[in-house]
């Protein structure tokens, strides 16, 4: 067996038995390599169990496994870390990508040119039949990706991809969510670790049947976006260690894999960042000020998001790591920090000189317009100076 497909299902009973002999008859007939089909049912509740199980005994290339809990990315690590196939692939079971762009997905990963592969809907190349609503979701969903994790790869969530089973055993410990987002989770980590994301455009014909909840999977997406900069940015995720133990068999350029360096690029990312730490600054300076005063707060909750700030823009916004010039980014960046604290303090003298006994929200308002002010000015500092040559 060279390529272990894998097909996850959950109450799929009337469409799971057409698309998996449909999918057994084409291998058979056009794949040149030797494959298995296995359904991953993840708790299904109706009788897809049945059906799966019916599948395995009937066809010698078919076998089946029950999760006992739901979830597509539960069911593709399960299946994944237990196969003997040195290719693993996964596809939706309403088998919406054209079974032809298959042989080109594992290709390259069974000759060692590549490490992953993902059809792309949103190529050029591509022909897709689907609506605009999910058009604009998608390109949506991407956009977001690019803007906060830097992504490289065109289409996190199309439901067809494969990896090098050694590539798998590498990340899928590192790979924390169970659901919808374990694809783009598992992108990001295998781009962050310097691996290659072979891309494959596809032909697809969106299910008009589909069951994907669109507003409970995106609060999932965000929350799993959130969870993963994060872990990004304290290090908690290994990335660079394992690109290090890749590094012998691939040499990898210091900087930050598919960061754009156009400034519309950089300014999605930046404002991204300055969310977060907005957001971070007004939790600290809420926390401070009835123990410090207003003043107090603003400067010790500028002060601790202004270093922030500085790492993750060095990093995800501008593409530079390691060491190198350092001192003088963050530098640049308290420079900014003395701007921002100018703006920020003397606004807060203006109201309070201004407003005998101001409005705790009239309050916070003044100080969010001057830290939009002051966020401008830092953008404009530090790609200054992150952009110069040596820097």
């Amino acid at each position: 067996m060279v390529v272990d497909i894998v097909v996850p299902v959950h109450n799929e009973e009337t469409d799971l038995g057409p698309s998996v002999r449909r999918l057994d008859a084409y291998l058979r007939t056009e794949f040149p390599y030797s494959y298995r089909i296995t359904v991953a049912d993840n708790a299904s509740t109706d009788g897809t169990w049945q059906v799966a199980a019916d599948l395995a005994a009937e066809l010698d290339r078919v076998c089946a496994v029950r999760l006992a809990e739901k979830g597509r990315g539960r069911a593709l690590k399960t299946v994944w870390s237990s196969s003997p196939a040195p290719v693993l692939a996964y596809m939706d079971v309403d088998l919406s990508t054209d079974l032809r762009a298959l042989l080109p997905l594992v290709a390259p990963l069974i000759s060692g040119h590549s490490d992953l592969a993902i059809g792309t809907r949103l190529s050029s190349a591509s022909r897709v039949a689907r609506g605009p609503k999910r058009e604009f979701i998608s390109r949506s969903y991407n956009l977001l990706l690019k803007g906060t994790l830097a992504a490289s790869f065109s289409d996190a969530q199309c439901g067809f991809k494969a990896i090098r089973a050694d590539v798998a055993a590498r990340l899928l410990p590192l790979v924390e969510d169970h659901n919808w987002f374990f694809d783009t989770e598992l992108l990001v980590l295998a781009q962050r670790s310097g691996l290659r994301i072979h891309e494959v455009p596809v032909d697809w014909t969106d299910d008009p049947d589909s069951r994907v909840d669109i507003v409970h999977t995106a609060r999932q997406d965000l929350a799993g976006i959130a969870r993963l900069a994060r872990g990004l940015f304290t290090a908690r995720i290994p990335v660079d260690r394992l690109r290090a133990e890749l590094a012998a068999r691939e040499a990898v350029p210091s900087a930050v894999p598919g960061v754009p360096r156009g400034m519309f690029g950089q300014l999605i990312r930046f404002g991204a960042v300055g969310v977060l730490s907005t957001l971070a600054y007004f939790l600290i300076y809420l926390g401070l000020r009835e123990f410090t005063g207003p003043q107090a707060a603003n400067l010790a909750a500028l002060l601790i998001t202004a270093v922030a700030n500085t790492a993750t823009n060095r990093r995800l916004t501008f593409g530079v790591t390691g060491r190198d010039s350092l001192i003088k980014h963050h530098a640049g960046g308290l420079i900014a920090f003395g701007v921002g604290l100018a703006l920020t303090s003397g606004s807060l003298w203006v109201l309070h000189h201004t407003v005998a006994t101001p409005d705790r929200w009239l309050e916070i308002g003044v100080l969010l317009i001057a830290n939009a002010v002051s966020t401008l000015v830092r953008f404009l500092a530090l790609r200054q100076l992150m952009s110069r040559p040596g820097s």
